[in-house]
């Protein structure tokens, strides 16, 4: 995708071959800054104070950052530190432990002398398959949107969507908003609802971030404004990401969608979650019972940053003094509120069978 023209990917390796390069996502949609992350304890640190955010990329990113252990340090033991560093920095996102059993996989049985250019080709392998993936993901998803369009020729296609799923989230494309991008792309009229995503505002800031840099209409609502719209009929189709997919369809994702989903089965409209194979976690059968949420630091809850009159970026305080907060990052929402999973093998009933008719190989 494009950021004032220039094509961009949200991670890529440094002129110099081996540093590694992000846009610094806690810093937008006030400022464009790309940082270098130049050690393994960069690449963890990037993860969980969420510069990079978003499954796949957080996997991509640990991917790169065994390339940067094993450039300090090739050894069994150096390795094994760097991979449980890495799987510390977020519980939820099940691509972070899928990357590192890839790169893991890649260079453990090598030679230590081999084993540095083994992690970069393979790292960059991973990266360039995410890219075909989500492209995908959008081809398919795409059908759904063409589909809503036709049955209302010449108007627009409201679509809401919640947390950011797009290709910062990505390597590029993204998962949920990749449908969206082929749609506007192709001439179907569509505007987007983007749920702010309390508390860290991902929606407001990233979704219609991107968004407005590819010129697609939208409009930033408050978290709690898509049941209303959705009773109002504003509402044709709804297209959530999600963090961690269970074997029985159950998709965990940002906090929040599953009221989305619940208000969405109220009122008909149809919710599909977009995501990867690699967000499949096959050992979890359950994911309203067995996917850990992250709980994150209540400071999240309590105060914000945004860019004050005068151009600087403030962080505020918006809560009552001394009072607590809880921030659980993620929700589950049950597979039976899921209309179908969108993947980069077609779209499925969001099931055990579902999931198994595109991926046959994982029936045992």
């Amino acid at each position: 995708m494009k950021v004032a023209g220039k094509a961009y990917r949200s991670i890529w390796l440094n002129d110099d071959g081996w540093r590694v390069d992000i846009i610094d996502q806690t810093r937008l949609p006030h400022e464009f800054e790309i940082v270098t992350l130049k050690t393994l304890e960069d690449a963890a640190r990037a993860i969980e104070i969420m510069q990079v955010r978003g499954a796949p990329l957080i996997g991509a990113t640990a991917a790169y950052g065994i390339c940067l252990a094993l450039r300090r340090d090739p050894s069994d033991e150096a390795l094994e530190a760097a991979d449980a560093r890495l799987r510390r920095t977020r519980p939820t996102a099940i691509n972070l432990m899928w990357a590192l059993d890839e790169m893991l996989a890649t260079v453990r049985n090598l030679p230590r002398d081999d084993r540095l250019a083994a992690a970069y080709k393979r790292a960059g392998d991973l990266c360039d398959a995410d890219v075909e993936t989500n492209a995908a993901i959008g081809r398919n998803g795409l059908k759904l949107i063409e589909d809503i369009a036709a049955g209302k020729p010449g108007e627009t296609v409201h679509i809401l969507t919640h947390c950011n799923a797009g290709w910062i989230a990505t390597v590029d494309w993204g998962t949920a908003l990749a449908p969206i991008y082929m749609a506007h792309d192709k001439g179907i009229p569509v505007h987007v609802w983007a749920d702010e995503t309390r508390p860290r505002n991902q929606g407001a800031a990233l979704t219609a971030w991107e968004l407005g840099s590819h010129g697609v209409p939208h409009t930033i609502v408050v978290d709690n404004a898509g049941g209303h719209l959705m009773q109002k009929g504003q509402v044709d189709l709804v297209i959530t990401g999600t963090d961690r997919t269970a074997s029985n369809g159950d998709v965990c994702n940002k906090i929040g969608t599953y009221l989305k989903a619940l208000a969405a089965q109220d009122n008909d409209i149809p919710f599909y979650v977009a995501l990867p194979h690699s967000t499949i976690d096959w050992s979890v059968a359950d994911g309203v019972a067995d996917i850990p949420i992250e709980e994150r630091d209540g400071d999240e809850v309590t105060h914000l940053s945004g860019r004050a009159d005068d151009g600087s970026i403030v962080k505020i305080q918006v809560s009552a003094p001394g009072s607590g907060a809880g921030n659980p990052a993620f929700d589950v929402t049950p597979a039976r509120l899921v209309t179908g999973l969108i993947t980069e093998r077609g779209v499925c009933e969001a099931s055990t069978e579902g999931l198994l008719s595109l991926y046959p190989e994982r029936k045992t």
